[in-house]
């Protein structure tokens, strides 16, 4: 039985899960951190790939420079549920490396909220990155995507 209230709240609308197949490329990092003053590296090129294969859910994997000056690399998968005109909002969970002050660069594991817009073939993500005591640093990072297939 369909429930129409469930469907919205206020400007908020869930976002349906039905099949899709959508392949993305992605760009990596500007990364505006929440403290300032440590000297942190907020260009974090790299490239990375999300597979949509559905609505709602993507499988992503990529490398980035990060913001500690290591190379990084990351595997996880995204849900985007809820959406708001143009934007939609989810989590993005998976597995880095590459942090020295965290697991001695080794993996660990991250659920960080992520922000995306699309337009198209073109897209953004937003997404926050808690800080972690002083072993990862927090901000708001901006990466850049485009539809190819």
């Amino acid at each position: 039985m369909h429930c129409p209230a469930a469907d919205s709240f206020g400007p908020f609308d869930r976002i349906e899960n039905a099949p899709l197949s959508e392949i993305w490329l992605s760009t990596g990092f500007e990364t505006w951190h929440f403290d300032k003053y440590k000297g942190l590296n907020g260009h974090n090129p790299g490239w990375g790939m999300d597979y949509r294969y559905s609505t709602t859910l993507a499988i992503t994997a990529g490398q980035f420079y990060n913001s500690d000056r290591r190379t990084s690399n990351y595997l996880g998968g995204s849900w985007h549920p809820v959406s708001a005109g143009p934007f939609r909002f989810g989590v993005f969970a998976g597995l880095f490396d590459g942090y020295p002050r965290m697991q001695s660069g080794g993996v660990f594991a991250a659920l960080v909220p992520v922000i995306s817009a699309e337009y198209g073939r073109i897209g953004a993500n937003l997404i926050i990155i808690p800080t972690i005591q002083d072993r990862l640093y927090g901000g708001i990072s901006l990466q850049l995507k485009l539809k190819i297939y």
